[in-house]
Parts: structure tokens; sequence; C-alpha cells
């Protein structure tokens, strides 16, 4: 099986006629249209965030977790916008590529930053639900940093063995290396990140932890919670693939995996601005709410309560 099976074809299947005109499916160009406008809208988001907790908010060990998930979020749909606007290219004005020139480096690559996004979400909920559990708060001030830089270093290690194995050997050292990654995805890192998100999900609803920030658990939680809806069909789609099984198209995976890498940001300022009357806040002050350090909220509070202007919901 070759590693372009698990990357979704060009959208339409073009047909010429006697006079070399294509036939163009409106549903796939529709579908295809959709994808942009998600990606272009999540790589908004995610540069709003990388903005905001890299030179606005005072940097602590969660808001490092969430900036290198918003770059791995945002480079994955910059990908994604480049292999949706070159499938457009192809349908919509008949420009063909060799598709493998571009399919194979893009899914490699798109690969990557997806699976660095898995490993990031199981360290923000393993972290933090050793946090509530543990009675000692002291923790070194650079462990989050260096949590990132080995998940990265993990990751970069995972693709480029797939990679030498894909593109330079047999189609069956591809399969058993993609089977593999997907192995090491699914058993090894969903498993505490579904359990650690869930733990924090109970406690915040038991509010046991009065002190804790129940806004970021909250946050924590609904991220992984929409990672398992909309980021785990594409692996789950392209583990099957290597079986040769393809019920579900692969331009739906791809749009649920863009909606994933997209909604992140969205959720932080929903969660950061509602209030109990359901006021909108500021984009900075509700982001704020959500990462920032309690003095830091305590200290903000009084300025964002002048500035809002608080429409109700």
């Amino acid at each position: 099986m070759e590693l372009n099976q698990t990357f979704p074809p060009p959208s339409p299947v073009l047909e010429t006629d006697g006079d070399n005109l294509c036939r163009i499916d409106i549903t796939d160009v529709a579908m295809d249209t959709v994808t942009l406008l998600i990606c272009l809208c999540g790589l908004v988001g995610n540069g709003a965030v990388l903005w905001l907790l890299g030179f606005c908010i005072r940097r602590n060990p969660i808001t490092t977790y969430i900036l290198n998930l918003a770059v791995a979020d945002f480079t994955f749909l910059l990908f994604m916008v480049t292999s949706v606007l070159l499938y457009m290219m192809e349908n919509i004005f008949c420009f063909s590529f060799e598709s493998l020139t571009y399919q194979r480096p893009l899914f490699l690559l798109s690969l990557f930053f997806y699976n660095t996004s898995l490993y990031l979400l199981t360290a923000i909920s393993i972290e933090r639900c050793a946090s509530i559990l543990s009675s000692s708060t002291h923790r070194p001030q650079c462990l989050s940093a260096l949590v990132c830089a080995l998940l990265w270093a993990l990751s970069i290690t995972v693709i480029a063995a797939v990679t030498s194995l894909c593109l330079l050997h047999e189609d069956d050292h591809c399969r058993v290396a993609l089977i593999s990654m997907y192995v090491l995805n699914f058993l090894i890192f969903a498993p505490p990140m579904v359990i650690s998100s869930t733990i924090l999900f109970i406690k915040v609803q038991c509010g046991s932890q009065q002190r804790q920030p129940k806004r970021l658990y909250i946050v924590i939680f609904l991220t992984v919670l929409f990672f398992l809806i909309f980021g785990v069909p594409l692996s789950v789609w392209s583990f099957l693939q290597q079986f040769g099984y393809a019920a579900v198209p692969s331009q739906a995976v791809f749009l649920l995996a863009c909606i994933n890498s997209s909604i992140n940001p969205f959720i932080y300022f929903l969660v950061g601005s509602c209030r109990r009357r359901c006021f909108l806040m500021p984009l900075q002050a509700s982001f704020r709410r959500v990462f920032g350090e309690p003095e830091d909220n305590i200290a903000f509070s009084s300025d964002t309560t002048m500035n809002v202007l608080a429409p109700t919901c």
C-alpha cells in the first residue's frame, strides 16, 4: 500500500470530453471550500493565541504548553491550506500536478504536527491532573519547556522513521511503520490523556478544589473532548487504510481534523469570557482569566470591569 493512499486524492475525478473540458463535482468543490474557510479561521485564531500568550500575558507553565500546541495547530492548518488550494487548482482550473510530488511531503508534514498536538495534549492533561492530586505545589520552572522540547523531539523521531521507511523502502515497510505509529498514538498517548482529563472534569464537578483554576480545567477537558471527536477520526481512518478499509471519504476526516486544530482558540475565548450573567469580555481579558496566574487575574479585574462592553447573550 503506497503512502499516497493515506492522503486525500484530488477531490473530484477530472474527466474530459471531446472538447477537452473538465467535469467538476460541485459537492467536492464545496467541501474543499468549507475546509479552506475553516483552516483560515483557525489560522487567525491560533495566530491570536500566539500573540496574546507570547507577548501580552506573563509566561507560566500552562501557557508554555498552550503556545506549543498553538504552533502545532497553526502549522498543521498551514499545510492543509496549501494542499486544499492545490486540489482546488486541479479541480476548478483543470490544472494537473504530479500528485505524488506534493502529496507525500504534505501528508508527512501534516502528520508530524498532528502527532505533536496529541503528545502536547497528553502532557497538559497529565501535568494538570498531577497538580491537583499532589499535595506538593513545587515544580521546576523549566519543566514545561523541557517536556515540550522532548515531545517535539519524539515527534521528529517518529516522523523521520516513518519517512525513511515510506520513501526509501518498499510499501510493506511503510505499512508497518504507519501501523506502529498509530499503535503508539492509540495505546501510549491517548489513554493517559483521556483518563487525566476525565479526572480533571470530575474534580471540577465535585468542587473539591476551590482554589484550583476551574476555567483552565474546563478548557483542558473541552480541548481533549473535541480532539477525540474531530481529531481521532483522521488517525482511525489512516489506520484502517493500511488494511484496505475506506468506508469514510478522505475529505470528511481531513475536514474534521481542520476543525479540531481551529476550534481551540474559540474554546479559550468562550470559557474565559462567559460569566455568570453570560457577558462577553475582551479577548485579552478572557485569556487572562483562563491562563493567567491568580495574582494576574486579581490585578487585571478592575481594568476589565471598567473597559468591558457587556452585550448580553
